[in-house]
C-alpha cells in the first residue's frame, strides 16, 4: 500500500498505529463514501445505477467493503452490520410486493446480495457497457423478487408434476 501511495512504510505507520488501524481507516472511508453516494434510507428506481456509479468511482474501496472485510475476523462486525442494514432496507422496500413470511425474509437477504455480487462481478469483468450494467443487474434483482412472490396454483397442481395425471 505504501508503494502504491508513493511513500515509505515509516511515513505510513506515522499516521496509523497498526496495519489494522490503517485497514479500518480505509474501510471507514469506503463506507462513508458509499453512504454519501448511495444514501442510507429507502432506495428508489435508480438505486442500482447509483450503486454501480459508486463502485466504478472507487472499485477497490467497494471490493474492500463488500468482499474483503467480511473475510477478516477483526472487521467482520462492520460487514455484518452493513449486511443487516441492507436486508432491513430491502425488507421495507419489498413488503409491498411480497407478503410477510419466509419468502419475504429470503428476498430481503437475497436482493442486496445479488446487487452487491452483481456489481462486483461487473467490476471484475472490466466494467463492460457501463450504461447497461445497472439495467442488467436490475433484471437479475427483479428475477429474485418475482421468484419470492406468491404463485397461483390450481388446487391439485402442488401434488402432481405438469402433464397428465398418473395412470392416464
Amino acid at each position: 500500500m505504501a508503494a502504491e501511495a508513493g511513500i515509505t512504510r515509516v511515513i505510513l505507520y506515522r499516521h496509523f498505529d497498526s496495519k489494522a488501524g490503517m485497514y479500518r481507516s480505509v474501510l471507514d472511508r469506503a463506507c462513508t463514501r458509499l453512504a454519501s453516494t448511495v444514501g442510507t434510507g429507502d432506495y428508489g428506481e435508480d438505486a442500482v445505477a447509483v450503486l454501480v456509479r459508486a463502485a466504478a468511482a472507487d472499485p477497490d474501496g467497494f471490493r474492500l467493503l463488500f468482499r474483503h472485510a467480511a473475510r477478516e475476523p477483526e472487521f467482520r462486525d462492520q460487514a455484518d452490520a452493513l449486511t443487516a442494514a441492507s436486508a432491513e432496507v430491502a425488507r421495507r422496500d419489498l413488503a409491498g410486493q411480497i407478503p410477510a413470511g419466509p419468502w419475504l425474509d429470503w428476498a430481503a437477504r437475497l436482493v442486496p446480495a445479488v446487487a452487491i455480487e452483481g456489481v462486483i462481478a461487473w467490476l471484475d469483468a472490466g466494467q463492460p457497457d457501463p450504461g447497461q450494467a445497472a439495467e442488467r443487474i436490475g433484471q437479475i434483482i427483479q428475477g429474485a423478487i418475482q421468484a419470492a412472490k406468491p404463485t397461483e396454483q390450481a388446487p391439485d397442481s402442488h401434488n402432481h408434476p405438469a402433464g397428465p395425471p398418473p395412470g392416464s
